[in-house]
């Protein structure tokens, strides 16, 4: 203790010295798209478009399958399902693709179709335009889209919770508007599941090469029921018709947290890559 003490003393009646001032670091904005404000004749107002590419897309001529992402405005879900276009790219086990996020702004009003239960019909008084959207999807923003970006043959919707039953609405009404659907938890509780009838069975037999992934979180009761209706109508298709991956996170995921694990599911199953060659082992 002595020893310290004679040693600081001296040091305490030094001048205080100010820290020289370090030079600000480097720094830009990191960029992880392209925003689109894309004007709709269909919705009657202007509507967020988000695209991710690939990285290799401006060295490349390729054309791309797309991913139409449904709540896919900046603020919504469009990051997150980007950065798995983005994990595609560095890891080479699955991919490429191109990701399009479409946003919406009334998920009631947008994603659900016309309920003919008086129950949801008065719990849900702006439900029912599903069809419109659909419209605004097909007619405007799929056009925009292929206009301005080398896109492939495939493309694929995807959506959880109520775009999730906009997905099954879509794949049971206009079967060929989509190659690939993904639907993630989706609300087939809707509407007291009247969607899953026998008119859901005669438009499932027109689809042709399609593919569904189709998961479900530990939602149970009526949203399992659902679940389990569309998968028994689709085991009873002729080969050919769709193609269906089920994916059973009731064990470990809740409505809140499948969306991401069960979206990069979804993704290498439509979209795999070769093992990527490294060459001989050194």
């Amino acid at each position: 203790m002595m020893i310290r003490a004679s040693i600081a003393a001296p040091l305490l009646a030094l001048p205080a010295i100010a820290p020289a001032q370090a030079p600000a670091p480097a720094s830009q904005p990191i960029t992880i798209g392209t925003r689109h404000y894309l004007p709709s004749a269909i919705l009657g107002n202007v509507r967020e478009v988000n695209v991710w590419l690939p990285d290799n897309y401006a060295a490349s001529t390729d054309r791309y399958p797309v991913v139409y992402v449904l709540d896919g405005a900046v603020g919504q879900d469009f990051r997150h399902i980007a950065a798995l276009g983005s994990l595609a790219s560095l890891s080479w086990t699955f991919g490429p693709f191109i990701v399009v996020g479409i946003q919406t702004r009334d998920r009631q009003a947008e994603l659900t179709p016309p309920a003919s239960d008086p129950r949801y019909v008065a719990a849900f008084p702006k439900g029912g335009g599903a069809a419109r959207f659909r419209r605004f999807l097909t007619q405007e923003v799929i056009p925009f889209v292929e206009r301005r970006y080398r896109t492939g043959s495939r493309r694929a919707i995807m959506g959880e919770s109520l775009a999730g039953l906009f997905v099954v609405d879509t794949l049971l009404t206009e079967p060929s508007a989509f190659s690939d659907y993904v639907a993630i938890s989706p609300s087939l509780w809707w509407d007291d599941r009247r969607s899953l009838g026998p008119a859901a069975a005669a438009a499932l037999a027109r689809a042709r090469n399609t593919r569904l992934f189709l998961a479900v979180a530990d939602e149970g009761g009526t949203m399992q029921d659902g679940v389990d209706r569309l998968r028994a109508m689709i085991d009873r298709l002729p080969a050919g018709r769709v193609t269906l991956r089920y994916a059973d996170y009731r064990a470990t995921a809740t409505h809140a947290t499948v969306y991401h694990t069960a979206a990069e599911a979804a993704l290498r199953w439509l979209y795999p890559a070769p093992p990527y060659d490294t060459g001989p082992t050194p």
